[in-house]
């Protein structure tokens, strides 16, 4: 079975018992959240469901990204850094 839950302004595919790592959530590790399913499919015909219950893994900051500005004959430079937050969710059961 496939899920498409979105969380955080994006569309992730899911199965049971997969870990995804998804925009920050507010909970602690081992917390139980609900998210909400989009479409969900099973051998290739839709069914229904409604919500999905994940359990939360871990939470981290991922790679750093540089992010650098410049503007030729102006002698302007800037370089800033970002690490975005992610939480790591394992999927778990599907609530019809």
């Amino acid at each position: 079975m496939q899920l498409i839950i979105e969380t955080g302004g994006k569309q992730y595919v899911v199965s049971p018992g997969e870990v995804v790592r998804v925009e920050k959530l507010p909970g602690e590790v081992g917390a139980e959240v609900e998210l909400p399913v989009k479409a969900a499919f099973q051998d290739g015909a839709m069914v229904s469901a409604r919500t999905l219950k994940a359990t939360i893994v871990g939470n981290g900051r991922g790679d750093k990204v540089i992010v650098f500005k410049f503007k030729r004959k102006k002698q302007y430079k800037k370089t800033i850094g970002h690490r975005q937050a992610f939480t790591e969710i394992k999927v778990g059961e599907i609530l019809a």
